[in-house]
């Protein structure tokens, strides 16, 4: 079995990942990482040559390689939501974990992040992320099998209240 994270950037899922994969003896995977190992570029450089399409087509295959494996914290990408083909495999993969957080927390987080290039044209930062979040919401809602608000949450407390989730819902998990 696997734990697969998903939320928007900045909600915490790489650090919740690492943690996680400590605590549960498995190995976290970080997916936009493994995207740019794939393709030899970094995001910004695949979607400068390439486009936002040609960037979903290599998540997919990414998300496709590991959901397909055993062992693994999936940290996925915020945008994982975007492919409906993503959606069967990381629900077949283990419990999805949706990380919240206000666009208010967002934006603080991830101004300064120069990894992702801009998701929308001519909006200011808070705008976009307000934007793109609202559409992604009810995508996350139906992906996920549990929600945790990570706004005034530690790492350790994000992982806490995870640890007890699956604790708490292991046989029903297993059932699925």
């Amino acid at each position: 079995m696997n734990i697969v994270l998903v939320g928007y950037r900045g909600t915490g899922k790489t650090a919740v990942a690492e943690l996680l994969a400590g605590l549960f003896g498995l190995r976290a995977v970080h997916l936009d990482d493994e995207i740019e190992r794939k393709a030899a570029k970094t995001i910004p450089e695949i979607v400068r040559d390439a486009g936002w399409p040609a960037f979903r087509d290599l998540e997919e295959a990414v998300v496709a390689r590991f959901s397909g494996q055993d062992g693994l914290v999936i940290d996925c990408g915020g945008g994982v939501v975007e492919r409906e083909a993503n959606f069967e495999a990381l629900r077949a993969a283990g419990p999805v974990i949706w990380l919240q957080a206000s666009v208010d927390t967002i934006v603080k987080r991830i101004r300064d992040d120069v990894r992702r290039p801009p998701l929308t044209e001519s909006k200011s930062f808070t705008d976009e992320v307000a934007e793109v979040l609202a559409r992604r919401t009810p995508l996350y809602q139906r992906l996920s099998h549990f929600a945790i608000d990570t706004d005034s949450l530690s790492v350790a407390q994000v992982v806490n209240t995870i640890q007890r989730l699956l604790i708490a819902t292991w046989d029903s998990l297993n059932s699925d």
